[in-house]
């Protein structure tokens, strides 16, 4: 097939499905603190925090901006490295923002201890098993056929968006889940961010290294901002290594500063009459 993009490259193109999904979710939101909260927490408990609030309006603003014109036209028919810096934002910064949002009590609600969901819960969100659905997903929706066909099959395209988005949200449950019984240790959560950071790089160097052009999709003549299709894969390579591992190894740094916290000896100022004297006491 000849694919082909219009040379309106900045044309604007409304996408009410984008809204349809933005505005669902502030619904759904809306509904879960106004009418299920105050049934489910105790009385004098807040339904929603200040955090809750932010890291919610921050995920919907996010998903937005990655979804909608110009960056899903741009990353659809024009540059293959902009198509991967959305597929990075939808999986590694919304995901986790979501689950951020989450109450404690709405996400027990959703994982009834006593029911089936907790048990495949438990077994979906095991780290090897959401770490393999997640790469399994990252490196099938990256292959050239697969590309390809989501750009000229619309209900594809979607089902890619919504493979990527659900697999990462499942990765990153054993770090960020509101139910503390299905977040691992820190050591854990740091050796497994550093295996997703390291598994991405078969995919990154197979396109930075690539000789001609891999996606049809993108190897036509109206090229914007001159950027030519092989200087575009091997940005997307780039994007995926560096922008997607430097971003994983700051969770990385953010939960090794942590432990080294909850395992350091704290320095206690103990008056006495005489001097102050300094002891050390286990912080535990």
């Amino acid at each position: 097939m000849i694919f082909s993009a219009s040379q309106d490259i900045w044309r604007f193109q409304f996408h009410p499905e984008v809204w349809i999904i933005i505005l669902g979710g502030f619904l759904l939101a809306l509904y879960a603190i106004k009418v299920v909260g105050p049934n489910a927490v105790k009385q004098g408990e807040p339904v929603y925090t200040r955090k809750n609030q932010v890291a919610f309006i921050a995920a919907m603003f996010t998903l937005w901006f990655a979804s909608d014109w110009p960056m899903h036209d741009i990353s659809e028919e024009y540059l293959y490295s902009v198509h991967m810096l959305q597929h990075l934002i939808i999986s590694l910064i919304v995901p986790p923002l979501l689950l951020l949002a989450f109450p404690r009590w709405l996400a027990e609600l959703l994982v009834s201890p006593s029911g089936r969901t907790s048990k495949w819960v438990n077994q979906l969100s095991r780290p090897v098993v959401a770490g393999f659905i997640y790469n399994f997903v990252i490196i099938v929706t990256h292959l050239p056929f697969a590309v390809n066909y989501s750009i000229e099959n619309g209900p594809f395209h979607y089902f890619i968006h919504l493979a990527v988005f659900v697999s990462s949200l499942w990765m990153w449950i054993p770090v960020m889940s509101p139910v503390p019984g299905l977040r691992k240790s820190l050591p854990a959560q740091m050796v497994y961010l550093f295996l997703m950071s390291v598994i991405p790089t078969v995919p990154a160097g197979f396109l930075t290294f690539a000789g001609g052009a891999l996606y049809d999709a993108y190897d036509h003549s109206v090229r914007l901002w001159g950027i030519d299709i092989t200087t575009d894969q091997q940005l997307a390579g780039l994007v995926m290594k560096l922008i997607g591992g430097i971003y994983l190894w700051i969770w990385i740094g953010t939960r090794f500063f942590q432990w080294s916290r909850r395992n350091s000896p704290e320095m206690v100022l103990v008056e006495s009459n005489s001097s102050t004297e300094l002891i050390q006491e286990e912080n535990n």
